[in-house]
């Protein structure tokens, strides 16, 4: 939305929200039963590999 002159409908924004939340989720849930992590940890961990990831895209390492 915003600068893309997006313009979605409240039902398209909760659809979306839906989605994204419900795979992230399910990222996390892998994560933390395949490493035997609790969730809190596995999130932590997913977030820090996104970070670590962009940094290194950006040649900022």
């Amino acid at each position: 939305q915003c600068n893309m002159n997006y313009f979605w409908s409240k039902d398209e924004v909760l659809q979306k929200l839906e989605y994204t939340m419900t795979e992230a989720f399910r990222a996390v849930y892998k994560l933390a039963r395949g490493k035997q992590l609790c969730m809190r940890d596995a999130a932590y961990v997913i977030a820090v590999s996104r970070v670590a990831e962009a940094v290194k895209l950006r040649g900022w390492t």
